[in-house]
């Protein structure tokens, strides 16, 4: 088998990566063998050299890919040489000897709290199950709801997109999410977000005559949701609101749902299993969006800033 299936098949089989996060990997690989240009007959593992890789790291650098990217595609490619290690292919990890390029702090950005109350106390759709809905209705509510449990529980859009109906239990009021790495989660949703749900949930059933997956949320044509969808009705939804200036998506609503927590005095442990970081320094991103609030309660409360000093 070609080492690059065989890559592919481990990232399949073993790691059981999601098909986004396989295929960059793939291309990952797939550039540095593009870059290092093995002659006819020549063992491209043989290239696998450090001296190789940092003329690969050099030259994304000069093409413009920023230093996360970079970096990206080094964790793909030494999780590549590693298998090759393991395999016998290969004596070393050639990744390894490697200098990293510095990846700049870039700190996620977040809706405020009164945006989000705001969206919230927008006239909502109050119809009930069995009253009569019309195809624009229930795609509105759909909208509305796909947006309001993102924001809910701060799930991926990618787990959003994949949530089935009986995933979310009406009587405990929790959504149990499949994660990353095929992890699961439970994440609990306010009791008035949950009836919501639970009505918008009698709808679906009653708008799509054939839902065989049993999907929560569905396209307009009844098709499982895809990412870009996703992306879409949240850029649907807070453009033309207030507070919502700027980038407008699921993962900023995740953001929001973090720092929000956070500046309530949630501790970072509870937040990191409600998000599903596999570790806490994920999550710790986050005290840095507080950083202001505590600031201005700092600054308000120091004898020496009360006198003017």
């Amino acid at each position: 088998m070609d080492t690059k299936e065989l890559f592919r098949n481990y990232l399949q089989v073993q790691k059981r990566y999601s098909p986004r996060t396989l295929e960059l990997y793939m291309k990952s690989v797939e550039e540095l063998y593009g870059f290092l240009s093995p002659q006819e007959g020549e063992q491209a593992e043989s290239l696998l050299q450090p001296k190789h890789i940092r003329a690969f790291t050099a030259q994304l650098l000069k093409t413009g890919y920023s230093p996360v990217t970079v970096n990206l595609k080094l964790s793909a490619i030494s999780t590549y040489c590693n298998l090759l290690v393991k395999k016998g292919l290969l004596k070393s990890n050639p990744v390894k000897k490697i200098h990293r390029p510095k990846n700049e702090k870039r700190l996620p950005g977040f809706y405020t709290a009164d945006a989000i109350e705001g969206y919230f106390d927008y006239e909502k759709d109050t119809k009930e199950v069995g009253e009569e809905v019309f195809p624009e209705d229930f795609l509105k509510l759909r909208d509305r709801i796909l947006t309001e449990l993102l924001y809910c529980t701060g799930i991926r859009r990618a787990e959003a997109a994949s949530l089935k109906l009986f995933d979310f239990d009406k009587k405990r009021g929790v959504v149990r999410v499949t994660g990353k790495g095929d992890k699961s989660r439970e994440v609990p949703v306010p009791d008035d977000f949950s009836m919501a749900l639970a009505g918008y949930i009698g709808l679906q059933k009653d708008f799509y005559s054939d839902n065989p997956g049993k999907y929560l949320f569905l396209t307009d044509s009844g098709q499982p949701m895809y990412l870009s969808f996703v992306n879409k009705i949240v850029k649907r939804e807070l453009s033309g609101k207030a507070g919502f200036s700027g980038k407008k998506s699921p993962h900023m609503l995740r953001h929001s749902l973090a720092t929000h927590l956070l500046n309530n005095g949630a501790d970072l442990n509870s937040i990191k299993e409600v998000l599903g970081h596999s570790s806490l320094a994920a999550t710790q991103v986050y005290t840095h969006n507080s950083f202001e609030k505590l600031k201005k309660v700092f600054l308000t409360a120091h004898p020496r800033a009360k006198k003017g000093g």
